[in-house]
């Protein structure tokens, strides 16, 4: 019987559950769809529990619907400022002077021994590279001969209170939670190349509510950080600059909005009744690709500042992966690419079957990369190497993330 799998994006503007079914080890199918807006959600964090808990129950019960099958277990997006990630090195020595799983697993969980303080969760544990005996670089340890193996490891936390506020959310729609899986992460799974991720590369997810990034060097990420700035700080924008409601600034941003005032026309003007007018005025699309263009830029400036601040600012040949809602902006790309220096290229999720309708969006990355994070998950048995730890009274899950059983043991 062919797997099913599923993954519910908890975003800031929609929640979209996808139900999938493992065809072969590269192809999901899609069986059911339920996208639903947000509501009490505001900045990748949920601060209506009540009114989150129904939009995420409404978009389960619609994905039910169209497959017709029950959903009781999901992979679920996580984002929000509330994210961090420290780099840890684990050790672990070698009795039989042969590596094998169990000496890994033991430098992994050594890696994870670190000062977490106790409000916080560990969602990923992600490796880095390896090295026997000093001999550093190495990507496959298993079977190698030697007597001290370390590890490099990426460690992504979480704040404890925030996830158990989504967890209880993601539970009242009784769906229990298989794993958390960081939002930039998930992206990637469908926007990447492999090529891209061995010679360099950053991925932004700009949603609504959160801009999400992660670098990947050599193939394995290497720095994760969540920005609790998006598409709707362009849309608050538009709205205070050109007295409109915030739903009218949403579709002005989407039917008439660009990124670079210099591309649009200083002639090209739309029609809209802002506030206290009694009727529609001519608005110049030059004066609103001005305002999207001033928050763009500074996006970007936050965004560099961070890619700087990692240090692998020099490590990322293959540049920049745009992905998320906000990256459809047209322009965006171009002040990108000039504000960072680098070559920036936009993806959507691609060679989709089944139930495929919208999928095809940016806005959808994550979505559709719960379902590939599934799917690594599934063909690699990820189950054998999870475990669950005690740290204190909070458990914590621990998984060696799909570079352990995909690109550590290809």
């Amino acid at each position: 019987m062919d797997e099913i799998i599923v993954g519910v994006d908890v975003g800031t503007t929609k929640v979209c559950t996808l139900v999938g079914r493992v065809e072969d080890e590269k192809t999901i199918r899609i069986l059911g769809v339920g996208i639903e807006p947000s509501d009490g959600i505001k900045k990748g964090m949920i601060v209506d529990l009540t009114a989150a808990s129904r939009a995420i129950t409404r978009s389960v019960e619609k994905a039910e619907h169209t497959s017709g099958l029950e959903i009781n277990t999901a992979l679920v997006s996580l984002a929000g400022a509330h994210v961090s990630s420290i780099n840890s090195r684990g050790a672990s020595g070698v009795p039989s002077g042969l590596i094998d799983t169990v000496d890994v697993t033991r430098a992994l969980e050594q890696a994870q021994a670190v000062a977490i303080p106790h409000d916080r969760e560990i969602v990923h544990v992600v490796q880095r590279g390896f090295s026997v005996d000093g001999q550093s670089g190495i990507r496959t340890p298993v079977g190698m001969h030697g007597y001290k193996l370390e590890v490099e490891t990426h460690i992504i936390t979480a704040a404890g209170a925030t996830v158990d506020n989504l967890r209880q959310a993601v539970g009242a729609a009784g769906v229990e939670i298989q794993q958390f899986v960081l939002n930039p992460l998930a992206s990637a799974e469908v926007v990447l190349t492999e090529e891209e991720r061995h010679m360099g590369v950053a991925v932004c997810d700009i949603g609504g509510g959160t801009t999400d990034l992660a670098i990947y060097v050599d193939g394995d990420v290497w720095h994760t950080m969540v920005l609790a700035v998006g598409g709707n700080h362009i849309t608050q924008d538009i709205a205070h600059g050109l007295r409109l409601a915030v739903q009218q600034a949403e579709e002005v941003k989407k039917q008439q909005g660009h990124a670079i005032r210099a591309d649009v026309g200083r002639e090209e003007f739309f029609s809209i009744r802002p506030f206290g007018e009694d009727h529609p005025v001519q608005i110049s699309r030059h004066d609103l690709a001005h305002i999207i263009e001033a928050r763009v830029e500074e996006t970007f400036g936050l965004i560099l500042q961070e890619i700087k601040r990692s240090g692998y600012d020099g490590l990322l040949p293959a540049g920049m992966v745009l992905t998320g809602g906000t990256s459809a902006l047209p322009g965006i790309k171009t002040v990108a690419s000039r504000v960072l220096g680098m070559p920036v290229r936009t993806a959507a999720p691609e060679n989709l079957i089944g139930l495929v309708d919208k999928l095809n969006s940016p806005s959808y990355s994550t979505s559709v990369g719960l379902l590939r994070w599934a799917l690594t998950m599934h063909a690699h048995d990820l189950a054998a190497s999870s475990r669950r730890r005690k740290r204190g009274d909070r458990t914590i899950n621990f998984d060696v993330v799909k570079g352990w059983m995909k690109r550590l043991l290809p």
